[in-house]
């Protein structure tokens, strides 16, 4: 889902902003992405990968690459299509837990530590690639982008899910954002949800971008149940916490619970959230 001290401030951060470290900046994420335990919330988040191979047309035989996979959902979804699938993230232990699922399933994955930026293969070595939320937080954009254009073969796709910057995850992250301020100078990841910035990176080198605004719904006991999991086990809301005095604690789960409560459709009888993403497919020239 995502990292701080964070890369996910509102849409506009950073345009024009001075070059920042992103090597300290990836480091700040990789701690962030290891603490707390964000597969208790990624296996949630199974649906959206389905949707997306769906989307990509995931086909029997395909060699394709999860980039930022997390615990696995992209990389499961094309292996329950009888793709042959190289799962990768940059913090390893998240891929030791998309390796159990996998074990648990018989599905035969590889799994390698990879960097979204700096992606260990040959151009042109994968039929498609996939990222679930995962590759939108990489801090340098183009060369992420990049990357998943390079991996991918001449008239390959490259599938992806970003959340939007009105989403209820968007609006999540400005609060996180507002309260522990990401680094100078870093492209706000929000941006990945919106159509014309993935025209942006992907127009020149794509014959064709197909995009589709979807919905995923959040269900938890209450809103104080979604916070204790979020503030417990997914990494950038469990820093943010941590980076703040008593009083900035106090303030920002007040104003978590706040937003929970506005955007709650299940007025107090649960927690049901809905959150858009934008699922994109890029189909990279021939030529």
């Amino acid at each position: 889902m995502d990292k701080t001290t964070q890369s996910t401030p509102g849409v506009s951060a950073g345009r024009g902003a001075a070059q920042p470290d992103y090597a300290a900046i990836k480091a700040r994420q990789q701690a962030a992405w290891a603490s707390g335990d964000f597969a208790i919330i990624g296996v949630t988040l199974q649906i959206v990968g389905e949707t997306l191979a769906e989307a990509a047309d995931i086909r029997a035989g395909e060699t394709v690459i999860d980039v930022a996979a997390g615990n696995g959902n992209a990389s499961l979804a094309a292996a329950h299509r009888l793709a042959r699938v190289t799962s990768t993230d940059y913090v390893p232990a998240l891929l030791e837990k998309g390796r159990a699922r996998a074990a648990a399933e018989e599905l035969d994955i590889a799994f390698q530590v990879a960097d979204a930026e700096n992606l260990p293969y040959a151009d042109g070595s994968f039929d498609v690639a996939l990222s679930t939320f995962g590759v939108m937080f990489a801090p340098d954009h183009r060369r992420s982008a990049g990357e998943l254009l390079r991996v991918v073969r001449a008239g390959g796709r490259i599938g992806l899910a970003s959340w939007t910057p009105d989403s209820f995850v968007g609006q999540l992250f400005k609060l996180v954002g507002k309260a522990v301020p990401p680094p100078a100078g870093v492209m706000s990841s929000l941006l990945w949800g919106t159509e014309a910035y993935l025209g942006e990176l992907f127009g020149e080198a794509s014959a064709d971008i197909r995009t589709a605004r979807r919905s995923f719904t959040f269900r938890y006991a209450s809103a104080a149940h979604w916070l204790q999991v979020f503030r417990d086990y997914y990494g950038p809301v469990n820093k943010a916490f941590a980076a703040l005095d008593s009083a900035g604690q106090a303030a920002l789960e007040q104003d978590i619970l706040a937003l929970l409560k506005r955007t709650n459709t299940d007025g107090s009888a649960s927690m049901v959230v809905p959150s858009d993403y934008l699922e994109a497919v890029i189909v990279k020239r021939s030529a």
